[in-house]
């Protein structure tokens, strides 16, 4: 069962037991090196690192990668890998909700949002971005990360800021940090 209380997420097991998930809120620019390898911003790699913390106590942790379940949306989404419940979740709801007059739904639902692949991440928040979803989203030598609470994308600068439907705060923030390495869009 999933809740929400005081701004966290709230996960109820089987047995009764509650897990509480910090929400992704933050945004930074991140360098992308010749082998993938990018940091994830401080302001969502301290949430990030709190909803998967290694088993052995350790910094760093998990991070789920893979392309926007909305196509219209050209960037990649990014979450802890306890976040797969709660999206599994939804998309059962979302297939149940909209299946047809036959019981069929739409498969592409799930094809869509389970393109995820798991990486490490250490304990500067660097990881080796997949290669398919970087294809995908078209991210060069930066990357854009934005926490949109229960995830994170992270866009191709370029890309995010000719995006018509993105919101003019998440095009500015874009803009600014660029500006900030000396690149203007």
């Amino acid at each position: 069962m999933v809740a929400v209380r005081g701004g966290e997420v709230v996960l109820a097991g089987c047995e009764g037991d509650v897990v509480s998930r910090g929400r992704y809120q933050g945004d930074g620019i991140g360098l992308v090196d010749d082998k993938g390898r990018v940091a994830i911003p401080n302001a969502l790699r301290a949430t990030l690192a709190a909803n998967a913390p290694k088993a052995d106590g350790k910094t760093g942790g998990t991070i789920v990668v893979g392309p926007h379940q909305n196509p219209v949306n050209k960037c990649l989404v990014a979450y802890d890998p306890g976040y797969l419940d709660i999206l599994a979740e939804q998309l059962d709801r979302r297939e149940a909700a909209f299946a047809g007059p036959d019981g069929e739904f739409d498969y592409n639902i799930k094809r869509r949002a389970a393109a995820g692949e798991a990486v490490p991440f250490d304990g500067s928040g660097r990881f080796i971005m997949p290669a398919f979803p970087r294809f995908y989203a078209g991210i060069g030598e930066h990357a854009f990360f934005f926490g949109v609470f229960d995830y994170i994308e992270i866009w191709d600068p370029k890309t995010l800021v000719e995006t018509e439907s993105m919101a003019a705060n998440v095009k500015a923030a874009c803009r600014f940090y660029m500006m900030q390495k000396g690149v203007t869009l």
